[in-house]
Order: C-alpha cells, then structure tokens, then sequence
C-alpha cells in the first residue's frame, strides 16, 4: 500500500523526489504519512480535499483485499 501512495502522490506533484511516505502499525490499522514538498501540498489535497479523499478511497478499497484499515495522514 505504501507503494500505492507513493505512486500517486508522484504523479500529482511537480517535485516527485520530495514525495515520503513513512508507514508504521498502531492498534491493527496501518497509518501510511505523505509527505511532499510545501509548494505541493495543495496539489495533494485538491479543492475542498476531494484529491485527499479519493487517495484515502483507493486506499480503502485496495485494503478491503488484505482485509486491513490503512488511515492516510498528509503531513506538511
């Protein structure tokens, strides 16, 4: 899944050598963070946070196939 995100928030950017993602386990959920370079954080979220929420959906949904939860965290 880390994989997943990271090629996602690659394709978004304009800096794709700046994109990070870092995922640790904490109480049977998976968080993935993303971290990408401030000018981009905006492209990442999208308007109103409809590009976040479609990330975290593909997320879920690619989770329901290993029967996992993964949270997304964008960190700036």
């Amino acid at each position: 899944m880390k994989e997943l995100v990271e090629f996602l928030a690659k394709s978004l950017v304009d800096e794709p050598g700046a994109v990070e993602v870092h995922s640790y386990d904490r109480e049977g959920t998976t968080v993935l963070e993303l971290e990408v370079a401030p000018a981009d954080l905006g492209k990442v979220i999208g308007r109103q946070g409809r590009t976040a929420r479609a990330i975290r959906t593909v997320l879920a949904a690619a989770g329901q196939k290993t029967r996992r939860r993964y949270i997304l965290d964008i960190v700036d």
